[in-house]
């Protein structure tokens, strides 16, 4: 997805008040593109809590649970930068309005599977449709409301929302799974949906890039079937092994696809990624660090939620709280994390950020089979201060020194990472915690592999920042 700083909007902008307040309408805009962010973010972790007793009752076995995750965020992350660039050339109002119809009725669908085919093809259609909002959403944002303190003011708010919906999440989960049953969080967001449809068409201002660039047809095939044929590959062979044919027959589609897709935007007069961008050090290097602290939280947050119901038997009530703890970390750390970025710099905050993430997911090495609630609702609230930490320093990182007519590129790869991030790291770590004899060993081998890859990114972004200047 490429944010274009200098967009053209169509439509009436809400305008600023002379001392850069919000005015009444801008604070109904605002609301919408928050709201259907929060929707997106919630739906990451609604139904986390809620995985045990869906696989019971739709008949899915626990080496399959995480396909209820994966169904979601594969094409979240692999349709992101496509969607993207379409609602540059078509309209960003016309493809948001169209990503929360396909979301509410992929939702919808969801609420009322009869097995698990139908589920999952409704979780597939979710991710679809949001890798239509988030892109879209975001550009509505920073073309809605003019670079400065307004700006600013309105992507805090949205981004404190984005945290706040996966904590969210994993509460009403719980408590909506113990009280109405899991069907009832798939039908929340089937209501947000509607609400915010409801809502948006007659507050939100059409916008579009003022030249209409060319869609970069080969770099969008190849980056999406890229990303789908290799974490298919790997999620699979995480069960089977590699010995099956479509294993290695996906797994090199895989690889040659977004080895096209690096000769493709080489070539693109309007490409997809920049890779000169890519070569900044601050931009790759950075986006590394993000890509570690996604992948690998979501994974501790999945297999801890197996571990919490099915070893230590803790209802989805009480595992909402437990993650509920885990958001109250979170938002301490983000009234905090200004101030230790201002302090130590961006990137030495990314670097610090990531060691501590990864001590702290190793401390949870230290929960047993008969007790440990208590040390994982600890140990996985500080590392999420961490791990939030490092996603603004991260987002930072990537974004400075960068000109000002190449912040949308860099601000794009942000977003692309998070959402890549979120796709790649249950498929590829947390089905070990779910193929293996003992779940409780499983848990414990995913949690030593995730923290080692944490300090070993640690390290790695340490070195390949070293020498920047302080930012």
């Amino acid at each position: 997805m490429t944010i274009d700083t200098q967009t053209a909007v169509t439509g009436s902008r809400p305008a600023a008040t002379g001392d850069d307040r919000l005015t009444g309408r801008a604070k109904l805009v605002l609301f919408v593109l928050c709201a259907a962010q929060f929707m997106v973010a919630l739906d990451f972790s609604v139904l986390n809590v809620a995985l045990p007793v869906l696989g019971e009752d739709l008949g899915l076995s626990r080496s399959a649970l995480q396909w209820a995750v994966t169904a979601f965020a594969l094409p979240s992350g692999g349709f992101l930068l496509l969607f993207g660039r379409v609602a540059d050339l078509y309209g960003r109002k016309r493809m948001f309005l169209t990503g929360l119809a396909l979301f509410g009725s992929a939702s919808l669908l969801a609420t009322l599977a009869w097995d698990p085919a139908s589920f999952l093809a409704g979780r597939a259609l979710q991710g679809l449709g949001a890798a239509v909002i988030v892109p879209t959403g975001m550009s509505l944002l920073t073309t809605t409301f003019p670079e400065g303190p307004l700006r600013d003011k309105a992507l805090g708010i949205s981004g404190t929302l984005l945290s706040l919906g996966f904590t969210v999440g994993m509460l009403l989960g719980g408590v909506l799974t113990d009280t109405l049953g899991w069907r009832s969080t798939m039908g929340l967001l089937a209501l947000a949906a509607a609400v915010v449809l409801v809502l948006a068409p007659g507050l939100l201002p059409e916008s579009r890039t003022p030249e209409r660039p060319r869609l970069d047809v080969p770099g969008a095939v190849t980056v999406t079937g890229g990303l789908l044929a290799l974490i298919y590959s790997l999620s699979t062979a995480a069960q089977r092994g590699f010995g099956g044919a479509d294993v290695r027959i996906t797994l090199a589609a895989g690889l040659a696809l977004l080895v096209a897709f690096v000769v493709a935007e080489s070539k693109s007069p309007a490409p997809l990624v920049s890779l000169p961008m890519l070569r900044r050090r601050t931009v790759a290097w950075g986006n590394i660090g993000g890509l570690v602290t996604f992948s690998t939280m979501s994974t501790v947050v999945f297999v801890l939620t197996l571990y919490l119901q099915e070893t230590l038997h803790l209802s989805s009530f009480r595992t909402g709280l437990v993650f509920g703890v885990q958001g109250a970390a979170s938002v301490l750390a983000g009234s905090y994390a200004p101030r230790v970025i201002g302090r130590f710099g961006a990137r030495r905050t990314l670097v610090g950020s990531l060691f501590g993430q990864g001590a702290l997911t190793g401390a949870l090495l230290a929960v047993g089979s008969g007790s440990g609630a208590l040390v994982a609702t600890v140990a996985v609230s500080l590392a999420s201060m961490f791990h939030l930490g490092a996603i603004i320093s991260y987002g930072l990182t990537v974004t400075s020194g960068v000109p000002d007519e190449e912040q949308g590129l860099a601000t794009g790869l942000v977003t692309t990472t998070q959402q890549v991030g979120l796709t790649i790291g249950i498929p590829l770590l947390g089905v070990l915690a779910t193929t293996g004899a003992s779940l409780f060993d499983g848990v414990r081998t995913v949690l030593a592999i995730d923290a080692l890859i944490v300090v070993s990114a640690a390290v790695l972004v340490g070195l390949g920042l070293r020498g920047r200047s302080r930012g």
